[in-house]
């Protein structure tokens, strides 16, 4: 189901065609350029979360409890505020 060898002729063909023989080095260069460019920035992205998610595991550890109140949804008047 794959593209066959009489497919590939066309495609490359076409690809002559479009921009030339002199034009493919560079744009088979600024590809691979703009290839390893995007790899990296996964890289720094990936490493970046990684970074986070073990000072957030640190932080967690010393904060103090969080407190709530529960709120009757039936009970449509506003709560009064504590520090007001």
């Amino acid at each position: 189901m794959g593209i066959q060898g009489w497919q590939w002729l066309i495609i490359i063909a076409l690809v002559l065609l479009l921009f030339g023989a002199p034009k493919l080095p560079a744009l088979a260069r600024s590809m691979g350029q703009s290839l390893r460019i995007f790899k990296t920035e996964v890289r720094q992205m990936k490493d970046e979360g990684q970074d986070k998610n073990e000072d957030a595991s640190a932080e967690g550890e010393s904060e103090a409890p969080v407190e709530g109140k529960v709120i009757d949804p039936k009970n449509k008047s506003t709560p009064k505020r504590d520090d007001a």
